[in-house]
């Protein structure tokens, strides 16, 4: 019998001490660290077709025939012939479209877009060409909505007539409305039976209803999805895309700007990067450039981060010895310009200067308010601090306000990590740029990366991150939640960390080649993944300086002891609200007390959930809002609360001072 009571005893206790609560002594009578209004961002990589063929609302592919196939992404048909003396120098491929000969057979083109072309049923669509009668005459286009899929009825679901008149060459458009929903459609583009010849270039087919309206629009669901994230910076216009597979490939600003329509092609690095995801159509139409950057990143409220090209071309694909690779240290100072045009562009005075002059000119004269500049991407090794130093000079002499962002290198610690964190202060960089795309067990144990940073050093800026699962390299919710865990930590050293943003952000569900990634789309529909939710939860509830959060005077931080709980807490000084987010990456519900310090009386609040019935789970195009975050009212007396958070669950808690 007293075996059988000690035992009794003992299985009590150790109920007792599972179920025991967590004290977390939360001090919100004295604000910390200031957060930054760029702390939560989001990061642009031109990747997955996420330009052309996704957040740039351009419909048709290879528009000015300058693809090195010059016919891919259309079929032609009848008498068409290809030409190259344009009258756009950069562009100087077009068509010429004549008579078939035959009164039962026509001439013209279809093209096929990005993985079909996607048509909303009572929406409208704007077509545009160049385009002029070299003989004179008149030629009539019929341009066609077409449903290539379509069974026993007739392809074409909507069409409008185009005349065009004139031997110079001369902008034409015409609104389409579409009468059906179709989802891989194509555009075709017909001669009249008996029309005059007709030449025609840059051949666009937008959505009349882009974000705010702009003819050279972006996608608007994508873009709205950007602008819900209220993303206080935005980096663009990507990483391994700066640097270009060579430096021929790099990408450079400048041809990004002016006329839409004499904007250069560009080779995409990642077209040909993934031997299982081989997509050899993949180029940079330059439509979205970097006038669209800044007015993306002004209209969302972010602040605007562009990255340019140090002079070295990817090192994961070049030899650093090869010459022809990189820019050699005496030849640079055409890149440094660039930079220093860059910043002129941005922010210069359109009377002063050429480059202000065009931005006025493209329609923003006001400056864009560019305060932060990125210099290199994944750079590493001794001739990327060798190459940035020159830049540093230069761009500090001539714009001291700017803030200049090096780089770590491609890895989240290690032997160039080491190296390049020192070289970074000698050179009094503002901020430096972390990578890590790492496993579960990477965001567990990275809580407190930040708790023992050099407070005087640069600033960080966690530039791109994304939990990739062992074995479990796409989205699902497990690695939204160790995403959220690791957070608490940035959030925590906020007087470190400036700014973080996820990575990649776009991803078309035909065309990824990289995954995990924030928001996914096909031709009409679009998703946000759970990573989404974890990133925009933690952008509206930033709040405005760190508060002190303990458990037995330690961060909590998924440290020994701490049964999986990762933890922070802020404050919001203009809403008077205290916010505390929780993470319980652990097998079993934990029991915590809250304790305010500071806090008396009943104090009104909301709890918000994040959780799922599947760790694998997603969401997905046909169930785009499966796994959200759920919130609903709460409220405590006195100064503390106590709570049970489920097992592998995310909770924000949010109550007024």
């Amino acid at each position: 019998m007293k075996r059988i009571v000690t035992a009794l005893s003992l299985m009590s206790a150790s109920l007792c001490m599972n179920a025991q609560s967590h004290q977390f002594d939360i001090n919100t009578s004295k604000a910390g660290a200031p957060i930054q209004s760029t702390m939560y961002g989001i990061f642009f990589e031109d990747i997955n077709y996420g330009a052309d063929g996704g957040l740039y609302g351009e419909l048709v592919k290879n528009r000015s025939f300058e693809f090195p196939d010059h016919y891919m992404g259309w079929d032609v048909f009848g008498n068409v012939k290809l030409l190259d003396d344009g009258p756009f120098d950069k562009n100087p491929h077009y068509v010429r479209v004549g008579y078939s000969g035959h009164s039962d057979k026509f001439s013209g083109l279809q093209n096929e877009g990005y993985f079909g072309i996607g048509y909303h049923k009572d929406a409208e669509y704007r077509f545009s060409v160049w385009a002029r009668v070299p003989e004179g005459g008149e030629a009539t286009l019929r341009v066609m909505l077409c449903d290539p899929g379509t069974q026993g009825e007739r392809q074409q679901f909507a069409e409008e007539k185009l005349k065009i008149n004139s031997t110079d060459w001369k902008k034409y458009q015409v609104v389409i409305k579409s009468s059906k929903e179709v989802d891989k459609g194509t555009l075709r583009v017909m001669l009249d039976r008996k029309s005059a010849t007709v030449d025609l270039e840059h051949i666009s087919l937008f959505p009349v209803d882009t974000w705010k309206g702009h003819e050279n629009g972006m996608r608007k669901d994508l873009a709205q999805a950007l602008a819900d994230l209220h993303p206080g910076v935005f980096r663009f216009p990507g990483g391994c895309i700066v640097e270009g597979t060579d430096l021929a490939t790099r990408y450079q600003w400048k041809n990004s700007v002016g006329p839409v329509e004499n904007r250069p092609l560009n080779e995409n690095r990642w077209h040909y990067t993934f031997d299982y995801r081989f997509f050899p159509d993949y180029y940079q139409s330059y439509g979205l450039g970097f006038y669209e950057y800044f007015l993306l990143s002004e209209e969302i409220g972010a602040a605007p981060l562009p990255v340019v090209s140090v002079g070295l071309s990817c090192q994961f694909q070049n030899n650093p010895e090869m010459c022809d690779a990189h820019v050699a240290l005496d030849e640079l100072q055409p890149y440094i310009d660039d930079v220093l045009d860059l910043i002129e562009f941005a922010n210069g005075d359109p009377a002063k200067n050429k480059w202000a002059k065009l931005r006025s000119d493209m329609g923003h004269p006001a400056p864009f308010n560019l305060k932060y500049v990125g210099i290199g991407n994944e750079q590493w090794g001794s001739t990327y601090p060798e190459h940035l130093k020159p830049f540093i000079e230069q761009v500090r002499k001539k714009y001291p306000d700017i803030k200049i962002i090096g780089t770590s290198g491609p890895n989240s610690e290690g032997k160039e990590f080491d190296y390049l964190w020192p070289e970074m202060k000698k050179l009094k960089v503002d901020l430096v740029d972390e990578h890590f795309y790492r496993p579960e067990n990477w965001f567990l144990a990275q809580g407190n990366r930040y708790d023992n940073y050099d407070r005087k050093g640069p600033k960080v800026f966690a530039g791109e991150y994304a939990c990739h699962g062992k074995g479990k390299k796409w989205n699902h919710f497990e690695e939204a939640l160790l995403e959220a865990a690791f957070m608490t930590g940035l959030e925590r050293n906020a007087d470190v960390v400036y700014m973080a943003t996820y990575a990649p952000l776009f991803s078309h569900i035909d065309g990824w080649q990289w995954r995990p990634d924030l928001i996914w789309f096909d031709n009409l529909r679009t998703f946000r993944s759970t990573s989404y939710y974890v990133q925009q939860l933690y952008s509206l509830n930033k709040g405005t300086n760190v508060l002190s959060l303990t458990m037995n005077g330690k961060p909590v931080s998924g440290q020994s002891g701490q049964d999986g709980l990762f933890a922070s807490a802020v404050t919001d000084k203009n809403s008077k609200e205290v916010i505390v987010k929780i993470a319980n990456t652990s097998n079993a519900s934990q029991q915590v007390t809250l304790n305010m310090k500071g806090f008396k009386g009943t104090h009104a609040g909301t709890v918000t959930t994040f959780s799922a019935d599947n760790l694998d789970g997603e969401n997905t195009l046909d169930n785009p809002t499966k796994y959200v975050p759920q919130t609903k009212d709460v409220s405590m007396s006195g100064k503390s609360l106590d709570i049970s958070i489920p097992a592998k669950t995310f909770v924000m808690y949010k109550f007024k001072k």
